[in-house]
């Protein structure tokens, strides 16, 4: 189930992204091209997810609270850490508890 809900979660993101600074560059649905340097606060994680496991180039999904999507490096000490933290979290506790401004 957790895998549907990404694949479907990561189709809408790429369906959904604008070519701006933080959005990622696609060559397929669910694949990320370049990665952002920006440390998303947990409290701002709406969702976090590896991209499909045939994409040219591994990358964690952060969605943010606001439906800002980053594509990050997976072997960025911070974005190992996060993830590890989303994943063990069953409560998401510290993730997704601020409110979009927008």
């Amino acid at each position: 189930m957790q895998t549907l809900v990404t694949l479907v979660l990561l189709t809408c993101f790429m369906l959904h992204c604008s070519a701006g600074p933080v959005a990622p560059s696609a060559s397929r649905v669910g694949c990320c091209l370049g990665f952002n340097q920006t440390k998303i606060p947990r409290a701002a994680v709406k969702h976090m997810a590896m991209t499909l496991s045939d994409c040219p180039s591994k990358a964690i999904v952060i969605t943010t609270v606001c439906g800002a999507n980053f594509c990050i490096d997976p072997n960025w000490k911070f974005a190992k850490k996060q993830f590890a933290l989303f994943q063990n979290s069953p409560s998401r506790n510290g993730f997704n508890s601020k409110k979009c401004r927008k």
